[in-house]
């Protein structure tokens, strides 16, 4: 095995340990104080496990000697895998901003700020560590699907710095008299973030579905892909 296809398959398995990681905690405490956002990103992370699951079984197949010879097939399959994750994730923040927008309506929620503090640095930490690993290492492999997940984890660590901001001002505005607005600060949050991050998903289906379109202009997919 060579060291680029080893390295890809160490930085993709970091990638699914971090990402489950992230899930669990903020899925767990999310729930536990009535957090939106802080359900939004664990969601997020969970999301981010399943692709990066499919990520790593399509590098385990692309990545096979008679697989890896025909150039145009390994193409048409990483161009698919990027364009599931930009509709998975695309999805998600629609899914999400409708929650949101019913919680506004509802008046908002209320929230534990000081332990959504605490999330939001431990967080940010995390996901910018893990973009970081994924965009430093990875340009020794020069993998799509690597750079795909430095993506994802760039989202997730804005998402986290955004809680962060967000529960901020929220804990400032309990200290004055429009203390009332605090509970629409998490709800809030979730359809900044939701707007703000479909855009790189989109631009992530267009760009695959883009390729996608090219590889195939001049022949069927099956041929590439011997179906």
């Amino acid at each position: 095995m060579s060291y680029s296809i080893h390295k890809e398959r160490q930085l993709l398995l970091i990638s699914t340990f971090s990402a489950l990681l992230f899930a669990m905690i903020g899925i767990t405490l999310g729930s536990l104080i009535h957090s939106l956002v802080i359900i939004f990103d664990g969601v997020y992370s969970l999301v981010s496990l399943g692709l990066t699951l499919v990520s790593l079984a399509a590098v385990m197949y692309i990545r096979k000697e008679e697989v890896a010879k025909n150039i145009k097939r390994v193409k048409v399959i990483e161009s698919s895998v990027i364009l599931l994750k930009g509709i998975a994730i695309t999805l998600m923040c629609v899914l999400s901003f409708i929650s949101a927008v019913e919680a506004i309506m509802d008046g908002g929620r209320e929230v534990n700020t000081g332990i959504a503090l605490a999330f939001g640095v431990f967080s940010m930490i995390g996901c910018y560590t893990s973009y970081w690993v994924m965009k430093t290492q990875g340009r020794a492999v020069n993998s799509a699907l690597i750079e795909a997940e430095a993506k994802q984890w760039l989202m997730d660590t804005v998402i986290s710095a955004a809680v962060f901001i967000g529960f901020m001002v929220a804990k400032l505005l309990l200290l004055t008299s429009h203390a009332h607005y605090a509970e629409l600060a998490d709800p809030v949050m979730v359809v900044l973030a939701s707007i703000y991050f479909i855009i790189v998903p989109v631009k992530m289906i267009i760009s695959s579905s883009k390729q996608l379109y090219q590889l195939s202009h001049n022949t069927f997919l099956g041929k590439y892909l011997h179906i």
